[in-house]
């Protein structure tokens, strides 16, 4: 088994999973042509011209780093991902079906669930056995159990940012030949890439059933989290993530407005993060316009992981809890409605039995 990662990188980069490859360089006064190929076998040229005082960065489309090497240019990246000189151009789309020879392989899209071990489903961990190829973000690949890495012939992790270069990095590994499993935390249909992976696996002119496309689901952070409270969830229930990356933050506005006025309970992911203070001071701001303050939120950190944290807090605590180790981009966020209470050290959102029957 080896694992890759964005930081190595070279002029000629070795295919690993049979399909053609070419790399070469050619240099110029004022300009550096260089091939590279992605561990999935599909070549990218990128152009750029040098100057005295910018490095050039060449970028694999398939998301696997590579530069060329000259007196007056070097290979950058952001945030441990391939990038261009255009920021526009980082998460471009390259090779088509067409420029796979191979009979493909299989894609599927794994959920890890909580973090541990243990909170893996059978059918996931099955899965993981069978791939030949893993791809996903570091700090999920490293939650992998022993025995699957120890399996599987390639791994390809990559740090965070770059989800449509890895993405697209399993999908050409696959049209390629390899059977491959990209994974990730939770479940794949929850703020995650099973999604994405369809996407871009229509836009290369391929399709699903070429790939015998399948994902195993697994338990989302809503679930898991909920579980080390109690029984917030269990009636009409509502996610909604704080990450105006992908969603512009007046959307996001208008769902928790919408959400907290109608009674749900809520679920919030991805709550603060030092570039997010301003969200999650509104979130608390629109909570408590619609909920009483003492409405209870369960607060669960790093759930299923070494670090894990769990408390139990009134709405109206929230607000200061944003400068504090407890609420970070791992923290899940779940808030009760008007009848849900807390009961030896448990949340309970009763789902309406007391309505019907005595007990």
């Amino acid at each position: 088994m080896s694992t890759d990662n964005t930081t190595d990188a070279s002029t000629e980069t070795e295919s690993k999973c049979g399909a053609s490859e070419a790399g070469s360089a050619s240099e110029s006064a004022s300009e550096v042509e260089t091939d590279t190929t992605s561990k999935c076998g599909a070549s990218a040229s990128s152009s750029t011209e040098t100057s005295p005082d910018t490095g050039d960065d060449t970028a694999s489309k398939c998301g696997a780093s590579s530069s060329s090497e000259s007196s007056s240019s070097s290979s950058s990246s952001s945030c441990g991902a391939s990038s261009s000189s255009e920021s526009d151009e980082e998460e471009e789309v390259g090779a088509t079906v067409d420029d796979f020879d191979a009979e493909p392989g299989q894609l599927i899209a794994v959920g890890l669930g909580p973090g541990q071990p243990e909170g893996m489903t059978a059918r996931a961990r099955s899965a993981l056995l069978d791939a030949e190829h893993i791809v996903g973000y570091t700090t999920y690949v490293e939650l992998l159990p022993d025995e699957v890495t120890e399996e599987a012939e390639d791994i390809y992790n990559t740090p965070m940012c770059g989800e449509v270069s890895r993405t697209e990095e399993a999908i050409d590994r696959a049209l390629a030949g390899n059977d491959v499993a990209i994974i990730g935390s939770g479940d794949p249909n929850v703020y995650a890439l099973a999604g994405l992976a369809l996407e871009i696996i229509e836009s290369k002119g391929a399709t699903a059933t070429m790939l015998d496309f399948d994902v195993v689901p697994g338990v989302p952070a809503a679930q898991s989290c909920a579980a080390r409270v109690g029984a917030p969830l269990v009636n009409d229930t509502v996610s909604i993530s704080l990450s105006d990356h992908l969603t512009d933050m007046p959307t996001i506005e208008s769902r928790l407005h919408a959400a907290a006025k109608e009674g749900f309970t809520i679920t919030i992911y991805n709550p603060w993060s030092r570039k997010r203070r301003d969200n999650y001071e509104k979130c608390c701001e629109i909570l408590l316009e619609h909920r009483n303050p003492e409405t209870p939120v369960g607060v669960v950190h790093a759930a299923g992981r070494e670090d894990e944290q769990v408390e139990i807090v009134e709405l109206g605590e929230l607000p200061e809890l944003g400068e504090t180790d407890l609420v970070d981009m791992t923290t899940t966020l779940l808030v009760g409605n008007e009848d849900t209470y807390v009961w030896d050290d448990r949340m309970v959102t009763p789902r309406g039995y007391e309505t019907k029957y005595d007990y």
